[in-house]
């Protein structure tokens, strides 16, 4: 089993920053930032399976995945925000080595957090 804690989130205008943090309680092969939108389907956004990272077509040259694994945390560095981003992100994690054609399928993932809210205001 594994449990995820994300924070970080919050209420920004357009054009501004924030980071999500998510900490696990043991690190896994693949890892994932996900989001939801009201009304949407979850949709993948990032994902770091061992050192190689994927992005949605959406948020490229805009968002960045990282973790640190002697602090079990896996990020999400969100630059130049739209208000497209509103959204619950979650955080995913997988065991195993998950294609990265596949990364931004939900079902692919084992494990999730309970989210973080962000609110971009245009």
């Amino acid at each position: 089993q594994v449990q995820l804690v994300e924070s970080g989130g919050g209420s920004v205008q357009a054009g501004g920053s924030l980071r999500l943090s998510c900490v696990v309680s043991r690190n896994t092969y693949s890892m994932g930032w996900f989001r939801q939108a009201p009304g949407k389907e979850r949709e993948g956004v990032a994902a770091i399976v061992g050192i190689t990272t994927n992005y949605a077509n959406s948020v490229k040259g805009r968002f960045t995945i990282s973790r640190d694994t002697a602090k079990n945390t896996l990020y999400l560095q969100m630059n130049s925000l739209k208000a497209e981003d509103t959204a619950m992100y979650y955080c995913a994690a997988s065991f195993f080595r998950i294609d990265t054609i596949a990364t931004m399928d939900p079902g692919k993932w084992s494990y999730w957090g309970q989210g973080t809210q962000v609110t971009v205001s245009s």
